[in-house]
């Protein structure tokens, strides 16, 4: 062997050097490595979502000013009004050929109501006819609901005429047979300083020269319910039309959301539905009381939105959102945190909203001193949903609604 493969053979056979470590350990540090790269990856995703919504939160200015409500604790649901599922016997009528019919009126066995896109209608058998359109066409849309005009609370005055209130467009009467509108208050209009935004419901002297109707708020119109609910301000009024001198006054302002009206059999006071509040006010608009309010009833198990006189002596209320006793009231615990309700409009949109608020019907018959004497519960609104007004003619309960496809109809025999 000579010195070069003696040097080769050396070098094949040097010794190695042993140690403790696995060799796992020896992939350590490109693990952690990795596992870093991935923490900060995902972190920075997280961040990237979230910003907009961040921005949203601290940046953008919420579309309410919510004041704080100091409202009770919803009464218990028992007695009378303990739950039941009687509304749930009603029928739908026009389903599907009909929508949102808010209020309903009659001359003799011929209905009337005013629908979501704009007419006046009247439905006789099977059939419905259009009376006349208050509006201007398109109509369908959010958009165009101030111009197509969106018919509310509906009454038949003495002369046989319908007197119709328009949320938009203003306070009409209307011939039921020609269809020819005449307009007697002009919705937008500026009234004491304060615009008719939100023109809602109304009722008629029985000599029909004064006219009485709600106006719910100043500030929100109809198509942005929710937000006036939500935000509760107390700009809403009551105002009074002379029908011969054509003045229009203020009849009671500073109230939440007045909705449904009603006058009192001696024509010197009105009940008010106060929706926001969940109660029912007496406005009193003649005699030695005139300017004056009480309350009728406090803290109902609803939100009340039109009223109208029953057969009894009384006068049925309908409420489309419950305040559930047992159970669990959003609106009731949304009253007193402003903030939670800043939020929620900066994210969600009114549709969005609605999906939220649980759907449960219930009518109630109320007599003097704001007593129940029985109610008609409709869970989840299986049958009759939405419900805004009731209208009792010949032992049956003809069932409002503002934005179900139908109107809903309870023989009074059959409960």
């Amino acid at each position: 062997m000579n010195d070069a493969a003696g040097l080769r053979f050396r070098r094949q056979h040097r010794p190695r050097v042993i140690t403790d470590e696995l060799p796992e350990h020896r992939h350590k540090s490109t693990g952690t490595y990795s596992g870093k790269v991935f923490q900060v990856t995902l972190l920075s995703l997280g961040g990237f979502l979230l910003f907009p919504l961040l921005v949203i939160i601290l940046i953008l200015e919420s579309p309410i000013h919510p004041e704080v409500l100091s409202l009770k604790e919803p009464p218990v649901m028992t007695g009378c009004w303990e739950p039941n599922l009687k509304l749930r016997e009603a029928q739908r009528l026009f389903e599907d050929q009909i929508i949102g019919p808010e209020s309903i009126a009659n001359i003799g066995e011929v209905l009337f109501s005013g629908t979501a896109d704009g007419k006046i209608v009247k439905l006789i058998g099977r059939r419905i006819h259009t009376v006349a359109r208050l509006g201007k066409l398109p109509c369908g849309s959010r958009e165009e609901e101030t111009n197509c005009g969106r018919p509310l609370g509906i009454r038949v005055g003495p002369n046989g005429t319908l007197f119709v209130a328009d949320a938009y467009l203003g306070v009409f009467e209307v011939n039921p047979t020609t269809g020819e509108s005449t307009q007697l208050v002009s919705g937008g209009q500026v009234v004491a300083g304060r615009k008719l935004s939100f023109i809602n419901d109304l009722a008629v002297t029985q000599d029909g020269k004064k006219l009485y109707f709600t106006d719910s708020s100043s500030r929100w119109q109809r198509r942005d319910y929710m937000h006036l609910i939500m935000e509760a301000t107390a700009d809403g009024r009551v105002l009074e039309f002379d029908t011969e001198s054509g003045e229009l006054t203020v009849v009671m302002e500073n109230l939440r959301f007045p909705n449904g009206i009603q006058l009192l059999p001696d024509e010197e006071s009105v009940l008010v539905a106060e929706t926001t509040m969940a109660r029912i006010r007496r406005v009193h608009v003649a005699g030695l009381n005139k300017g004056g309010m009480d309350t009728f009833i406090d803290n109902l198990p609803g939100f009340p939105d039109n009223i109208r006189p029953s057969s009894t002596g009384g006068y049925w209320v309908a409420m489309s959102a419950v305040r559930p006793n047992p159970g669990f009231s959003m609106l009731d615990f949304l009253s007193h945190r402003p903030w939670i309700k800043k939020l929620i409009f900066k994210l969600f949109s009114q549709e969005v909203l609605m999906k939220f608020v649980p759907r449960y019907s219930l009518v109630a018959e109320l007599h003097d001193g704001g007593i129940c004497t029985r109610s008609f519960h409709d869970p989840n609104g299986l049958v009759a949903a939405y419900v805004s007004e009731v209208h009792e003619y010949d032992g049956s309960l003809y069932l409002g609604s503002f934005r179900s496809p139908y109107v809903a109809k309870l023989d009074l025999r059959r409960v």
